[in-house]
């Protein structure tokens, strides 16, 4: 299949680790022109080492999501150093996990500032520029917390709820514009995220960490979490030509976890 990603520039947010960095690889992979955006110097220096070992050779960008300044600062340079952005791939910010009980106005607002607001920013980032051109493509990486209440993870998980309206209402609003607009909602990946999280349900439940990724693993009808890559492969569909009609979707991968519509 032939996805017609090459000289494509795309900018990655979130993309010196974990998922975003999966998508920069392929992207990369792809012969598309990439940029990844984080907010620490020192991960994305080590992302851009990690990329070069594998023969691509990316843009970095220090940028806050949650701060606008910082969102228009990061796609102002991409398009300085790399041309107009045709993909905006939105990775960046995890909200934190909280037992229910623990769960105060700060942690509610952690929720939206490291999740929603970010990719909204990003969103707002990017949008006069692809609406001026007539074209672009979106995906928003989410999660399964917008779709199924954890009591460890209420508070993100109202973040991604909140994102996966914002994903189809802007499919609707850009379609008119060439511009697509998607969303991913991966499951349990094997990304230093999920170690944290399986650390938390490893000190609540008293097993140890491995245990606690057997019992996760035994839930899923695949019998497996899901890899970085195949999580960036489905955002490498949505972002090309060969997903040119599809807009507004949600696409799960949770490896059939939750068997709802």
């Amino acid at each position: 299949m032939k996805l017609s990603l090459e000289g494509k520039v795309v900018l990655i947010t979130g993309g010196s680790k974990g998922l975003g960095l999966s998508c920069a690889s392929a992207f990369a992979g792809e012969g598309a022109r990439v940029a990844i955006a984080s907010r620490k110097q020192e991960n994305l220096d080590s992302a851009r080492q990690t990329l070069a070992k594998e023969g691509f050779e990316v843009v970095t960008t220090r940028a806050d999501f949650s701060v606008p300044k910082d969102a228009q600062a990061a796609a102002a340079t991409t398009e300085r150093l790399l041309g107009p952005i045709d993909v905006l791939i939105n990775s960046a910010g995890a909200a934190k996990r909280f037992p229910a009980d623990t769960l105060t106005a700060e942690a509610w607002h952690q929720g939206m500032n490291s999740k929603y607001f970010p990719y909204i920013h990003a969103i707002d980032a990017v949008r006069p520029g692809m609406i001026e051109r007539k074209r672009g493509a979106i995906v928003n990486i989410i999660g399964m917390g917008g779709k199924s209440a954890s009591p460890m993870h209420l508070s993100g998980g109202a973040a991604n709820s909140a994102l996966m309206l914002v994903t189809v209402g802007w499919a609707s609003i850009l379609g008119k514009y060439g511009i697509r607009v998607n969303g991913i909602n991966p499951g349990n990946t094997l990304t230093e995220r999920l170690h944290e999280a399986l650390k938390l349900d490893a000190q609540v439940q008293g097993i140890t960490e491995a245990e606690a990724l057997k019992r996760n693993e035994e839930r899923l009808p695949l019998g497996r979490v899901a890899r970085p890559e195949e999580v960036a492969a489905v955002a490498l569909f949505l972002a090309s030509d060969q997903a040119s009609y599809v807009t507004g979707a949600i696409i799960p991968m949770d490896g059939g976890r939750l068997p709802v519509i």
